[in-house]
């Protein structure tokens, strides 16, 4: 039996879950899913068009399904679809998806700190850490297990691999190639994210290809066909088999190197190395 506060609004036509807590002034909307054993604090919101798996917390002022902030805004629009196990604290903002027959995607585990945004049509997949105040733009998607400091501004579009990490108040506008860390200061790859690997369980051995991989990517000065071409050739198997395909749906390039942006600097040294060919062009 759920347990909801006498202040908290509960729609009628909400579903809710087993042992379900609705904290004060808390808001279930017309139609939104609720799972089993969720916790929803006080003034927290799950707006309609959202389903929610079981388990699932939500600290105070937390809104889950809002609105997507778009100015083509129409009446119709799509849902927000929440995993399990998920932490959402104080004043976090997940959106609905833009279109109809879309949804805003969160999986399982992962943990929202305070006032981090989830805009309209992001994937965020299991496992990912997002610290306080967190800006994702939307159709954004994020691999499992990343983590994303705090005040990072992520613009729309954009991919973080799985087992990324990126530094506080980062600004990413390409996309994070999966297992490598983003400085916060300048914004740029400064190398793979071994700690991350290692809490992940991730063999030496394959950390050790992941390091050979990172140096084909950056630190060859390949253009981007030869970079392509060098991956498939020389890693078929293992973690770094990743990596080609992630950089061949790069559409707006990935992020350079630290040691790169320093070369670049050198305004005779073309820029060959970030973006597909047609972004180049």
């Amino acid at each position: 039996m759920s347990e909801i506060h006498p202040t908290a609004v509960v729609s009628r036509h909400a579903k809710l879950g087993e042992r379900v807590v609705v904290g004060p002034y808390a808001v279930v909307e017309d139609h939104a899913e609720v799972g089993d054993d969720c916790y929803l604090g006080a003034r927290s919101s799950v707006k309609a068009g959202t389903r929610i798996g079981a388990r699932n917390q939500l600290a105070e002022g937390a809104v889950l399904g809002g609105i997507p902030q778009h100015l083509g805004l129409k009446d119709k629009m799509g849902g927000l679809v929440v995993g399990d196990d998920n932490i959402f604290r104080e004043n976090v903002t997940v959106h609905r998806a833009y279109q109809p027959d879309h949804d805003t995607i969160v999986g399982s585990r992962n943990m929202v700190m305070v006032n981090a945004h989830i805009a309209h049509d992001c994937v965020i997949a299991n496992d990912v850490i997002m610290a306080n105040n967190v800006m994702l733009a939307g159709h954004i998607e994020v691999g499992s297990r990343a983590y994303i400091s705090g005040a990072v501004g992520v613009h729309q579009f954009c991919r973080i691999g799985r087992n990324a990490m990126v530094g506080g108040q980062a600004h990413i506008t390409r996309d994070v190639p999966p297992f490598m860390t983003v400085d916060g200061v300048t914004s740029c790859v400064v190398g793979l994210n071994l700690i991350g690997l290692r809490r992940s369980g991730m063999p030496n051995q394959d950390i050790r290809q992941l390091k050979r991989a990172y140096r084909v990517v950056y630190r060859q000065a390949l253009t981007w066909e030869l970079i392509l071409t060098t991956l498939d050739g020389e890693f078929a198997n293992g973690p770094a088999a990743e990596l080609a395909p992630f950089l061949r749906e790069a559409k707006r390039g990935i992020v350079q190197s630290r040691e790169e942006l320093k070369a670049n600097e050198d305004p005779k040294r073309p820029i060959t190395v970030h973006f597909p060919k047609d972004e180049a062009a």
